[in-house]
């Protein structure tokens, strides 16, 4: 751990102050999270489930969370391609730190550095492949909810299914967005190979792409649900 310098700590404390901050306070302050288009979404999910206990044929329910598994279990496989490609550049420490010094202002590690730096990413997308693989197997929980719906002529005899379902992709959807952040922050962990501070100016910019994206983006304002 010597390898890296005081720049580098500085840099890292950064990069975790972010990454972590913003998913404590987005997360687990209800009166923040509230104002996010993550907890529309959640409103969204909850009147959409309400509204396919109304509908007899539900093949379009069950296409709309096959196309969402779809696009969670293509991030899951290139988790797997990017894991593959992180051991490789682990084991070709030499010809990675070549590529690095040609690059403008880069900072050369060491050979225990780089395999820190490395091993950030391996940690980054390891976590992102589980909690990919959890949003997919909830979004498979919640087809099979809505599969198990009782018939719409049974009026509200099935709305404790339909709050289950809701519930069940709400959670799938959060493990999903959390999967969605560690690639966000993999890339910006991808630049403290070139110098700490790309690091920190890359952790920022992810911040304030987060923060722009879940509560001042246009389409937080169209799926903020109506009183």
């Amino acid at each position: 751990m010597l390898s890296l310098s005081a720049l580098d700590w500085l840099a890292l404390a950064i990069f975790a102050a972010c990454w972590i901050g913003y998913a404590t306070v987005v997360d687990r302050v209800p009166s923040i999270r509230a104002r996010s288009v993550i907890a529309a979404m959640d409103e969204q999910r909850r009147r959409w489930m309400l509204a396919t206990l109304g509908r007899e044929n539900r093949i379009a329910d069950m296409a709309a969370i096959g196309n969402l598994m779809n696009s969670t279990s293509f991030l899951a496989t290139t988790s797997i391609f990017i894991l593959g490609g992180l051991v490789a550049m682990l084991g070709a420490s030499d010809l990675g730190r070549r590529v690095v010094a040609t690059l403008p202002w880069s900072e050369v590690p060491s050979e225990v550095a780089w395999e820190i730096k490395i091993g950030l990413l391996l940690l980054i997308f390891v976590n992102a492949f589980f909690e990919l693989t959890w949003a997919l197997r909830q979004f498979n929980y919640g087809s099979i909810l809505v599969g198990a719906m009782p018939p719409a002529a049974d009026g509200a005899a099935g709305l404790p299914q339909a709050e289950a379902a809701a519930r069940v992709l709400n959670r799938a959807a959060r493990h999903f967005t959390t999967g969605l952040r560690s690639y966000y922050f993999g890339l910006a962990a991808l630049a403290w190979i070139v110098h700490p501070l790309a690091l920190v100016a890359a952790s920022l910019f992810v911040l304030r792409e987060l923060h722009r994206r879940e509560f001042r983006s246009v389409i937080r304002e169209a799926v903020q649900p109506s009183p």
